[in-house]
C-alpha cells in the first residue's frame, strides 16, 4: 500500500522542481528487477538462436548495453540520484519468439534502484531491436515494468505474473 502525500517530493514549496535530499535517510541494501519482452518472427529467432544476424552475438552486446545503461541512469533521469551500483545482472528467459529480458541492479545505499533496472532493461530491449533490425523492421518492444524492489521505508513490492507470450 502506498502512503498517500499531501505535498510532491519533488517539488518545493513555490511549486519549482528539485532533487529530493536522502541525505537522512539510512543506507539499506535495494534491490530492483525489472523487465521488458521483445517478440521478433521466426525468421529472426531462428537466427538470433544460430548466432547467425548480421551484426553478431544480440545476446552478450544487449546485455553490455544493458549494463552500461543502468550505471548511466542518473544521468539520463532528471531527479534520479548518482548510486554506487554494486551489482547489474542482466539474464534472458526465451520463450517461443519472444524474449524476455530482465536487468535487477543492487546497491547499499539511502535510495532505490528501481530507475537503474528499468532505464537497463530498456537499453536491453533497444539493443535487441539494433542488433535485429537488418532482417526485421516490425520488431515490437514491450511490457517494460518493475517485477521487484526489496529495501527502504517501503519494504519488498512484487508485481503479479503474467504470460511472457500475449
Amino acid at each position: 500500500m502506498f502512503e498517500q502525500h499531501t505535498q510532491f517530493s519533488h517539488m518545493d514549496q513555490d511549486g519549482n522542481v528539485k532533487m529530493v535530499d536522502v541525505g537522512h535517510k539510512p543506507a539499506t541494501q535495494r534491490i530492483a528487477l525489472a523487465e521488458g519482452i521483445v517478440d521478433l518472427n521466426e525468421t529472426t529467432m531462428n537466427l538470433l538462436r544460430q548466432s547467425a544476424l548480421p551484426k553478431g552475438d544480440v545476446l552478450t552486446c544487449a546485455k553490455i548495453a544493458g549494463i552500461m545503461a543502468a550505471k548511466k541512469t542518473a544521468e539520463l533521469i532528471p531527479m534520479c540520484h548518482p548510486l554506487s551500483l554494486s551489482s547489474v545482472d542482466v539474464r534472458f528467459h526465451i520463450e517461443g519468439t519472444s524474449i524476455q529480458c530482465l536487468c535487477e541492479t543492487r546497491t547499499t545505499g539511502p535510495t532505490g534502484v528501481e530507475m537503474e533496472a528499468i532505464v537497463g532493461v530498456q537499453a536491453v530491449c533497444a539493443t535487441i531491436y539494433d542488433m535485429c533490425k537488418a532482417v526485421q523492421r516490425d520488431i515490437v518492444i514491450r511490457r517494460v515494468r518493475l517485477l521487484r524492489k526489496e529495501g527502504g521505508k517501503s519494504g519488498v513490492f512484487t508485481a503479479r505474473e503474467l504470460p511472457i507470450q500475449e
